[in-house]
Parts: structure tokens; C-alpha cells; sequence
């Protein structure tokens, strides 16, 4: 390296100064210390966790030996029928011979919300029995969209409905619909 010498003649008449020394801060710990701190912080930060339902589906190991149905009063199921476009009708009881509907309702805490909440608590007080609450029947068509399935899952936890059932749609169920 190159020095430069800032001394000026011989040197006399003056004072000698000491020379002074180039302060040098080593940074090779601060440097491992941000490290470790960005690696403990990493691994003991807990992620977004993805929020999801819990669906209970039937076995498919499961045979159906014996052609027995569930017999369940016309008072307590509800069908909810999804279509295309946004569209879903709703009634009550069988669908060849329905108590109440059906009637055609729209999304959100304006629309279906409002039913299903006079079912949850109208259900059991007809039936006298608390246990004995709303049964929910979901079709969705083959033109719905997901989202609108989703949306009515999410009712279900709103209202507090203990049983649903999502199932395929029948031809008299289209008809109702308007769908082929």
C-alpha cells in the first residue's frame, strides 16, 4: 500500500504528534447475533392457520346390506335447493307434497339466514322435544357454483343447525328449480 507522508521539511520547530490509529469495529458478532435472532423468530412464529369446516362423510367401505330408510317427520327437513346464477328456492316437507315453499330466498343474513333461524327454533318447539331440532337437506345442481355451496355450509354454522346433508338432486328437484 501507498502512504502518504503530510509531514512538511525536516521536521524542526515542530511538534511530533503521535500517530493515531485507525479505529476498527469488528461486526462479525453483531452479524451472527442478527442471525440467530432471525432464525429463533422464524421458527417459533406460528403461520396463518387455513379455517376450515368440519364434514363428516359416509364410509364407502361400507355396504348397503338392508334397504332401510330414516324415517324423519315433514316438520323438521328443510331442503335447500342451489341452481345456477345464483339461485336457490327452499321448502319444507317432501318434495312431491310440501308443507310450506318453495319459495325462492337469496344469500346472506337477509335472505336464507332469517329462515333458517325461525326453523331452528320453531322445529323443536313443534316436535316438544329439544334434541329433536331442524334437518337440512343440501342439493346443489350440477350448474351451481362452489361458492354458493360454501356460503350455505357457512349458514349452517351461523344458525347452529346440527344436521345437514348435502345430496344429489333429483329430476323433480330440477323441475322445481327450472333446471333440465
Amino acid at each position: 500500500m501507498a502512504e502518504l507522508n503530510t509531514g512538511g521539511g525536516d521536521g524542526k520547530g515542530k511538534k511530533v504528534r503521535s500517530k493515531k490509529q485507525n479505529s476498527g469495529v469488528d461486526l462479525t458478532a453483531m452479524v451472527d447475533l442478527a442471525f440467530l435472532l432471525i432464525t429463533f423468530f422464524m421458527l417459533t412464529t406460528s403461520m396463518n392457520k387455513p379455517q376450515s369446516m368440519n364434514l363428516a362423510m359416509p364410509d364407502k367401505d361400507k355396504k348397503d346390506d338392508v334397504d332401510t330408510e330414516t324415517l324423519v317427520s315433514e316438520e323438521r327437513t328443510m331442503t335447500i335447493l342451489i341452481g345456477a346464477d345464483n339461485k336457490m328456492k327452499w321448502y319444507m316437507g317432501k318434495t312431491d307434497t310440501p308443507l310450506e315453499g318453495p319459495a325462492d330466498q337469496t344469500y346472506g343474513k337477509e335472505g336464507i339466514r332469517i329462515e333458517l333461524l325461525k326453523k331452528v327454533k320453531s322445529v323443536p318447539q313443534l316436535t316438544g322435544d329439544p334434541e329433536k331440532g331442524l334437518i337440512v337437506i343440501i342439493k346443489p345442481s350440477k350448474n351451481s357454483n362452489y361458492r354458493n355451496l360454501v356460503d350455505i355450509l357457512d349458514e349452517m354454522a351461523i344458525t347452529n343447525v346440527k344436521a345437514y346433508a348435502i345430496v344429489d338432486m333429483t329430476p323433480e328437484d330440477l323441475a322445481i328449480l327450472g333446471e333440465n
